[in-house]
């Protein structure tokens, strides 16, 4: 029998505020353990919780980029369980009316569109994290504790891990644009839950679904599915049912464990925080919220492959990196070059200088007009391509216009027609073996052109070395 896997995601992006969300204590990370706590996050006795106004502004971004419907009037409730890394006993969040409901994220998968439905995105305090120390045991670091989350809850409208793996890109770098998460991996910053079931082909009844906590990594929820899915498989065709439960992903054993029976949200006890009231956003709020939302990543990705003639591959390349994709824009809408001359620079030489620095785009003084200025110049003959690349370096250094760095450098190029005969007769003069392999036949264009580029110290424009050069060894 064929199956079906039927996948949803809890997604969980720490959003870049500076405070936590109910105390004025640093969200910085990294910071020696335990030092950025208080009263209110470490949950003592009396300490009052007042809810960061920006953790709902960017909860609502998000809603919007989304397409959610945005609850005017929210509220925060209670959601209790007991672990060690979460002092209170409780953690704030939202239940029963989150601040975002019915979405809809659209993404591609092997060149075709999908999407998958956003049941709603609530606000939420982050647990603690604890520490194991195989000599001192376990040691609970409170520093995260009241880091404010947002919880991306989607319908099961997921098939595969391809799916789902391109579903989080596409967060991921919504969120990037919005610039309300940092979107680091390494630290947390994004984080999922992943719900798999599995159904025989064809049916349309949902089968018992497995939770699978501690998915770090996108890739390491392409392999947390497949190995979920294949035991499901397992279990199924062997004559066993599959149990509701949480199971822990192990990404180093490449295998999931059972962690406890699935809880259902009776289990959790939920009820509106009495310390916390009702947020209410109006209208001027709102609206100063979508005046926010920029151009969405997969409307640009298609504005790319449609407007501007890109491959899937150079479009999709684009479109992950805001800060490309606008230089890209900018660029274009100069009018002075094609689209296609600045996203081969921006893919190539750019991105090769700010992975080998490791800096970002908004690191370096190149910006989008000066890459319109060089690119300019070589399409103009002023400089050649080499020179270009040469130029490219000192505009991220430096604030000098691509002119400025030309004459300091001196390097326009020669494209005096006399000039640079004067230049082939004398190569030619000098290389007589060559001239004698020529007459033999053999291909010696290319040294003679090398040798006509060094004679010029790199500024003779090949294009007329090379027209020049035919009509010479012509005359031989």
């Amino acid at each position: 029998m064929k199956y079906e896997a039927v996948i949803g995601l809890e997604v969980h992006a720490e959003l870049s505020t500076k405070s936590k969300i109910f105390c004025a204590c640093s969200t910085e990370f990294g910071a020696p353990i335990n030092s950025h706590t208080c009263p209110v996050c470490t949950g003592m006795p009396g300490a009052l919780p007042v809810l960061n106004k920006q953790v709902v502004h960017y909860a609502a971004k998000m809603g919007l980029a989304t397409g959610c419907t945005v609850n005017r009037l929210c509220k925060s409730d209670r959601k209790n369980y007991f672990y060690p890394d979460l002092p209170k006993a409780y953690q704030i969040s939202q239940f029963d009316v989150p601040i975002c409901e019915n979405g809809e994220v659209f993404f591609y998968v092997d060149g075709e569109k999908k999407s998958c439905r956003l049941e709603r995105i609530h606000f939420e305090e982050d647990a603690g994290k604890l520490l194991h120390d195989e000599i001192d045991g376990t040691v609970v670091d409170f520093n995260r504790c009241g880091v404010p989350l947002i919880e991306m809850v989607t319908k099961p409208d997921l098939h595969s891990s391809a799916e789902a793996k391109e579903f989080l890109e596409m967060i991921k770098t919504t969120l990037s644009y919005l610039d309300i998460c940092d979107c680091k991996m390494e630290e947390g910053s994004i984080r999922c839950d992943i719900n798999v079931s599995i159904r025989p082909e064809g049916s349309t009844e949902l089968g018992t679904r497995v939770e699978m906590k501690n998915v770090n990594t996108f890739s390491g929820a392409v392999r947390a599915i497949d190995y979920e899915i294949a035991r499901q498989i397992d279990v199924v065709e062997h004559g066993g049912t599959i149990q509701q439960e949480t199971r822990r992903w192990d990404d180093v054993k490449l295998k999931n464990t059972v962690m406890r029976t699935k809880e259902d949200a009776q289990d959790y006890r939920y009820f509106p925080d009495p310390d916390l009231i009702a947020v209410e956003i109006d209208d001027e709020w709102m609206h100063q919220i979508e005046s926010e939302i920029p151009e969405l990543p997969i409307t640009r990705y298609e504005r790319y492959l449609n407007e501007y003639g890109m491959t899937a591959m150079e479009a999709r390349q684009l479109m992950d990196s805001f800060a490309k994709a606008s230089m890209l824009d900018q660029a274009a809408a100069s009018g002075k070059i094609k689209p296609k001359a600045a996203a081969n620079w921006i893919l190539s030489d750019i991105s090769k200088y700010l992975n080998d620095k490791g800096v970002e785009l908004g690191d370096t003084k190149l910006t989008a007009d000066k890459l319109v200025d060089l690119i300019v110049l070589i399409e103009g003959g002023t400089i050649s391509g080499a020179a270009g690349k040469k130029v490219l370096k000192a505009l991220f250094e430096t604030d000098e216009t691509a002119e400025q760095i030309v004459d300091r450098m001196g390097l326009k190029q020669v494209s005096d027609e006399g000039a640079i005969l004067a230049i082939v007769q004398d190569v030619l003069a000098k290389n007589e073996k060559a001239i004698a392999d020529y007459k033999a036949g053999k291909n010696v264009t290319g040294f003679l052109v090398g040798q006509c580029m060094k004679a010029s110290r790199g500024q003779g424009n090949p294009q007329i070395i090379n027209k020049l050069l035919a009509q010479e060894l012509a005359k031989l």
